[in-house]
C-alpha cells in the first residue's frame, strides 16, 4: 500500500490548532476524564508493545516505511515526530489502493486502533509510543454523521488533499478524520497533538 508522507500546509495547519487548544488548560473534570480514557486505552494496548504481536494481529508498515518527523515534513523541528505508522488494513475496509486508499471505516474505538504508531531505537527495536484512529470522510458521512468525531471533548483533525500544493496533505489516502493518542509517551504539547517533541525519528534506517 501506498504511504505518502504530511509535508503539508494541512497537517500544519491541524497541528496548530491542536496545540493551540492543548495551550488552553482543561477544567479539571474534563482532564480527568480524558486521563481515564487514556488509561483504558493504555491497558488495552500494551500487548502491542511487542510488534510481532501486532504483526500477528493484522497490523503491517505499508511501503515506503517512513519515520514521520515534522522536520521532515518541512515543519518546525521542535515539534518532534510522530513515529513509523502500522496500520490495520481489516480494521479501515480498505477496499482500494489507487489512486488513493479508501475505504469504509468508520471505526472510532481507541481500545481497538486502527494505526499503531512506533519510535525506532538506535538497537532496531521498535517501542509503541501512540494509537490512532481513521475514518473515511464518504463513509462517515454516508452513516448518518455530520460533524467529525470527536474524543474526550476534542475533535479529530481533518485531512484532504489540496491539488493546489506540490504535497500531499492526506497522506495518498482519500480525505479523511484522524486522531493521535499518545498513549504511551508522555506530550508536553498535548495527549491528542498530532506530533511529539518527546519522540524522535533520528535512529529510523530506511530499509
Amino acid at each position: 500500500m501506498p504511504w505518502k508522507s504530511c509535508r503539508s500546509i494541512g497537517i500544519a495547519v491541524a497541528a496548530v490548532a491542536a496545540v493551540a487548544l492543548a495551550a488552553l488548560a482543561l477544567p479539571y473534570s474534563a482532564a480527568a476524564d480524558q486521563a481515564s480514557e487514556i488509561e483504558a486505552i493504555r491497558k488495552a494496548t500494551e500487548k502491542y508493545k511487542d510488534v510481532n504481536v501486532a504483526l500477528a494481529n493484522g497490523y503491517i508498515s505499508p511501503p515506503p516505511v517512513e519515520c514521520v518527523s515534522a522536520a521532515h515534513e518541512g515543519l518546525p523541528p521542535e515539534w518532534g515526530a510522530m513515529g513509523i505508522h502500522y496500520i490495520n488494513p481489516a480494521i479501515l475496509k480498505i477496499t482500494t489502493q489507487e489512486p488513493r486508499l479508501d475505504g469504509m471505516s468508520t471505526h472510532t474505538d481507541f481500545l481497538k486502533p486502527a494505526i499503531l504508531i512506533y519510535e525506532p531505537q538506535a538497537n532496531g527495536s521498535l517501542v509503541l509510543v501512540g494509537v490512532e484512529n481513521l475514518v473515511f470522510q464518504k463513509a462517515w458521512k454516508e452513516a448518518g454523521n455530520s460533524a467529525p468525531p470527536s474524543f474526550a471533548g476534542s475533535t479529530w483533525n481533518t485531512m484532504a488533499d489540496d491539488p493546489a500544493t506540490p504535497d500531499d496533505e492526506a497522506h495518498a489516502f482519500e480525505p479523511h478524520f484522524d486522531l493521535h493518542v499518545w498513549a504511551f509517551r508522555d506530550n508536553p504539547t498535548g495527549a491528542l497533538t498530532p506530533f511529539n517533541p518527546n519522540v524522535t525519528c533520528e535512529h529510523y534506517k530506511a530499509d
